[in-house]
């Protein structure tokens, strides 16, 4: 564990400091020597620094819950972009952008954060009450029904959109695309302290996910309550992710990728999972920001476009590999 936690620091600590140095404006070490001008304090300090820090807390937190959703399904193909959690978020904040005015004089960012994490919890809940029957989760309906989500909260995104003014339109472009750009220290305040809540809560609960992947009946055996651990997993992963959305917009496959590649490193045991998925999260998402603010320069990538592009290609292979597997296992079945 201290090993490939130091290992993941150390990395953490370096693409953070290559994110704040690089960019528009290239920091060198004369310019803190010399003293920073106002305008490179403004871009440090204010433009800088609570992106870097966010895409971090983002960045981790959505990988934990990933981990905390793949322990619920007992599947490494569950994640939140790829269940509907993620689009579900994304059109509760785009509800309160395009319609709030009709219910408030000013949208706060408070009501966008509930509305996202109100409709994340209720598309959660119902995709494991549709996928589960009699203690057993059919993965392959849960898969189905997170397709059939995902295409339903986006075309009901869409129709909002529909009656958007041009202002709320590219509000709502952003929560669909994914961006980090712009962002308040109040924003990072809000998003860590719901961040680091909800993974505190989940870290609670590592020994009930160990004994949660044995089955219910053994988890149950075990002096755990399988009913309690579902709810208390489904409410902490709803609360990172629809902070997040709300925060960033739709960001993909982050809660995908790390923890399968934590896994192949340390092992499937949740108490080493769980804290070295936050670090591979967070180390993952501030390169991605740092990709995607060079690659087009002076333009830049849409974060959720750039994570949909790396993640989708690593997806596919994921599944390619689990089908490999299967047939592997299938002819040692068969005798061969």
């Amino acid at each position: 564990m201290r090993l490939p936690a130091m290992w993941l620091m150390l990395v953490l600590f370096m693409v953070m400091f290559l994110s704040l140095m690089l960019g528009g404006f290239v920091f060198w070490p004369n310019d803190f020597i010399q003293g920073l001008s106002a305008q490179q304090s403004l871009v440090l300090w204010e433009i800088r620094l609570p992106r870097v820090v966010l895409s971090a807390v983002i960045g981790a937190g959505l990988a934990v819950s990933g981990v905390a959703l793949q322990a619920l399904f007992r599947n490494p193909l569950a994640e939140p972009g790829l269940i509907g959690v993620s689009s579900s978020a994304a059109f509760g904040a785009v509800f309160i952008i395009v319609l709030g005015s009709f219910f408030w004089q000013e949208v706060a960012v408070w009501q966008i954060s509930g509305a996202a994490f109100l409709t994340a919890c209720i598309s959660t809940a119902m995709l494991y009450l549709i996928a589960t029957r009699r203690g057993h989760t059919d993965v392959a309906l849960m898969l189905l029904a997170g397709v059939a989500f995902n295409a339903i909260f986006g075309a009901l995104t869409q129709l909002l959109l529909i009656f958007s003014d041009d202002s709320q339109l590219r509000s709502a472009l952003f929560w669909m695309m994914g961006s980090l750009a712009n962002l308040s220290w109040w924003s990072v305040s809000v998003v860590s302290a719901s961040v680091a809540v909800a993974t505190m809560g989940l870290w609670h609960l590592v020994k009930p996910m160990n004994a949660f992947l044995l089955g219910e009946r053994v988890s149950l055996q075990m002096g755990y309550a399988p009913k309690w651990l579902k709810w208390q997993v489904m409410g902490w992963s709803a609360l990172i992710v629809g902070v997040s959305v709300s925060a960033v917009g739709v960001i993909a496959f982050v809660g995908l990728v790390v923890p399968h590649m934590i896994r192949l490193w340390v092992g499937a045991d949740h108490r080493l999972v769980l804290p070295l998925s936050a670090l591979g999260g967070a180390v993952l998402l501030v390169l991605a920001d740092l990709l995607a603010r060079q690659v087009l320069y002076p333009a830049e990538l849409p974060i959720g476009l750039l994570m949909a592009l790396l993640g989708g290609p690593f997806f596919l292979l994921l599944l390619l590999n689990k089908r490999q597997f299967k047939g592997v296992s299938s002819l040692q079945g068969k005798g061969f």
